[in-house]
């Protein structure tokens, strides 16, 4: 299971969210480059970098996410607000794996031509509140259930899914491990949201994801790169 480490960016600085909510929001660094050159140094398999200005539509963080792919040698999996075709090709040259939310669920047949022009490449953002899945910064839902959208995805040649439970993301409050185990079942799930201790790392491992994306619990210092790398 690879673990990965994430670098929000909202106004130029590494922060954290809760429950997505932008007026609820912890400053962790004024410089996200030496961020990830931090999470590099100590380990991780790959850097979750979200523009969340580009996400919330209130700008973008662009020019400094490409600074970021030139100052690391560790993958990158970029995402918020990829919401066109240009876009999108943008951040793939640079970027290992583009993670893409609402144009996903709107522009369907745009995604059937990333996916097939760029294979192994395309994450599909499946933010779920009461198993409902969300779009647009996580505030309005699509009607569409987890299961009903990953089967969807899958028949388009999507193979890895970024799983994420809005109500327990930023929390530190234990990570939604049934959603995450019957996701599982028939994807390659990135689990995402609550994680808060190691036990959280190995339950997750146990439930089959692929991957762990690591965020407050790791700024807060209760879940170290090299602890969650030993026991994934």
């Amino acid at each position: 299971m690879k673990v990965i480490a994430a670098v929000d960016i909202m106004g130029g600085s590494v922060v954290r969210l809760v429950k997505g909510n932008p007026a609820n929001k912890v400053k962790y660094s004024n410089d996200p480059v030496e961020i990830a050159k931090k999470w590099q140094l100590v380990g991780a398999d790959m850097l979750h970098v979200v523009d969340l200005d580009a996400a919330f539509s209130t700008g973008n963080n662009s020019e400094l996410i490409t600074r970021i792919s030139e100052a690391v040698s560790v993958p990158l999996q970029i995402a918020g607000g990829i919401r066109s075709v240009e876009k999108a090709e943008d951040m793939l040259s640079i970027a290992t794996r583009l993670v893409i939310g609402t144009m996903a669920y709107r522009e369907q047949e745009v995604i059937r031509k990333l996916v097939k022009k760029n294979p192994g490449k395309i994450v599909i953002s499946v933010d779920q509140m009461d198993g409902m899945v969300m779009v647009k910064g996580w505030k309005e839902s699509t009607g569409m259930k987890v299961s009903d959208a990953i089967s969807q995805f899958i028949t388009m040649g999507v193979d890895e899914f970024l799983l994420t439970s809005i109500d327990r993301d930023g929390t530190l409050q234990g990570p939604d491990i049934k959603t995450l185990a019957d996701a599982s079942v028939s994807a390659r799930i990135i689990a995402s949201g609550g994680i808060s201790t190691i036990e959280d790392i190995i339950k997750i491992r146990s439930a089959g994801c692929s991957s762990v994306i690591i965020g407050k619990a790791m700024y807060e210092g209760k879940v170290s790169i090299e602890k969650a790398k030993a026991v994934s």
